[in-house]
């Protein structure tokens, strides 16, 4: 691409109404999945599958984007691309970043096109080897990396073998102690202490059985024992030459304590879900007790980190639900889910809420609590979000209620809640879910518009992320549609953008 075709480019972008101007996005092609997001030195270090040359899948490198509130980024250089002749020759896949004794170190998946013999990821288009292979680097600002030459890790010789690639790790001594009142280290079997031992477990699955997570350990990241499956699921009986579609393999999987419990995520079949329960000290096996549907829309591959507070903070690839062929013209694919801290309630369910950063992009509010049905409707008129960037919390108590946007073409976007005796149902735009049976009919949901993503959570257990394509006309309103007696109360704001133009550079 010429100077002028990229000075042409940036203009397009940078006046695209769909782009988002608050989700972390690459200046221009292809992202996906978040990758090693790390708070090191004082910042928040984020990676993500990119892709350099085009606006589809493909040629999967790590970008490299740094923050110091996980709201405002700024793009570092590439960190890890494919290396000619390597393991990861043909791609950079998933994987996360730690801290090593106070070396930066990155376990990531490196995929090489092979015979299907030998393939690990055979998905009717590819076949792919993959491995895990390791990366260092010295800078303090984690702006170059040092890639070892061999894997540290390969994939099991087992012909039912469905996948083998995006590793994750936790110290031993991370969670070994948890809910422990006495100071002796927990041992295993064979009288290891724990805490002095990586682990590491790596997205798999069995043809015809169901997806698993595969345990290793390490004393250093580099020689690897591989302990057992730290947790299995079952196959959902689905033929599919892709196994992530018939839950035979699981991706992007991710386990962590939480409060009194452990947590693990995966996605497969379409659907990210989470699981909390019981780690056994010492066989090491996870003790599945609830699970659910993470985000019920457009949200897939799922990371964690700590953040600087030690909340466990929750980010995902918002993916594109529109032809490759748009994706082209547009210049531009998917974004950065924001941040989300993760809790449990006490009963062991997974909670969500928006990292309180985002507040800072607030720049006009509008409030309607404690005015009139008839007050309400005159203040929601006055009221405007431009430029599709705005910030929505309302509750109800009313067994049926609905925000509606509207710009000047028609509905932006449509939230109901639609209840009968204690099962309700919450729908936004296409997408209808069935909350979980409950007494207390008090629902609030927060929403973020931003382009053509919005990001919605009710109750703080319950999400979907859904995106709209529709070119806009003019600003948005509270659409007369909405159910101004039944919402008690409703916060608007509308946010600003975290660059000039929509790049996030």
């Amino acid at each position: 691409m010429g100077p002028d075709d990229e000075a042409s480019l940036r203009a397009r972008l940078a006046a695209d109404p769909l782009r988002p101007q608050f989700h972390l996005l690459p200046a221009k092609n292809w992202m996906n999945d978040p990758n090693g997001p790390i708070y090191w030195k004082g910042r928040y270090h984020m990676f993500f599958q990119y892709n350099p040359n085009a606006a589809v899948w493909g040629d999967m490198h790590w970008a490299h984007a740094v923050s110091d509130d996980m709201i405002h980024w700024r793009h570092l250089p590439i960190a890890l691309a494919p290396t000619p002749g390597w393991d990861d020759a043909d791609g950079c896949f998933t994987g996360s970043a730690v801290d090593d004794r106070g070396t930066a170190t990155i376990l990531y998946t490196g995929v090489k096109t092979t015979s299907p013999d030998r393939a690990t990821l055979r998905d009717g288009v590819h076949n792919f080897r993959e491995v895990v292979c390791l990366a260092t680097s010295g800078d303090p600002q984690l702006r170059t990396w040092n890639k070892w030459k061999e894997p540290v890790l390969q994939p099991p010789a087992d012909p039912r073998l469905t996948g083998f690639r995006d590793p994750f790790l936790w110290r031993g001594s991370d969670v070994a102690e948890m809910g422990r009142s006495n100071a002796a280290p927990l041992q295993d079997r064979g009288g290891r202490d724990h805490g002095e031992m990586w682990y590491l477990g790596v997205g798999s699955g069995v043809r015809k059985e169901g997806g698993q997570v595969l345990l290793y350990r390490s004393k250093d990241l580099r020689a690897w024992e591989y302990l057992h499956p730290l947790a299995s699921g079952k196959w959902t009986g689905h033929e599919s030459v892709n196994p992530v579609d018939s839950g035979e393999m699981w991706e992007c999987p991710d386990f962590f304590p939480l409060g009194k419990r452990h947590v693990l995520l995966y996605s497969t079949a379409g659907k990210v879900i989470w699981e909390t329960g019981e780690l056994d000290p010492k066989e090491l096996v996870f003790h599945s007790e609830k699970r659910g549907i993470l985000d019920h829309g457009a949200y897939y591959a799922q990371k964690t980190q700590l953040d600087a507070h030690g909340n466990r903070i929750l980010w995902g690839w918002i993916p594109e639900k529109r032809p490759d062929d748009e994706l082209r013209a547009a210049g531009w694919a998917g974004c950065m889910a924001l941040p989300r801290a993760l809790s449990l309630t006490a009963d062991g369910d997974l909670e969500m809420q928006v990292s309180p950063q985002v507040e800072a992009l607030r720049v006009t509010s509008f409030n309607m609590y404690g005015f009139s049905t008839a007050e309400r409707i005159s203040l929601a008129r006055k009221f405007e979000i431009e430029d599709i960037a705005g910030e929505f919390f309302w509750g109800s108590s009313a067994p049926r209620f609905t925000l509606s946007l509207a710009d000047q073409a028609g509905t932006w976007v449509r939230v109901s809640v639609d209840a009968e005796g204690t099962v309700a149902k919450l729908t936004l735009n296409e997408t209808t879910i069935e909350l979980p049976p409950t007494q207390n009919r008090d629902h609030k949901l927060r929403m973020f518009l931003d382009g053509s993503v919005a990001e919605l959570i009710c109750n703080n257990r319950h999400a979907i992320t859904s995106r709209v394509y529709r070119k806009p006309d003019g600003p948005l309103r509270i659409s007369p549609e909405s159910s101004f007696p039944q919402i008690y109360e409703l916060n608007v704001w509308q946010l600003r953008a975290i660059s000039n133009n929509r790049l996030t550079t």
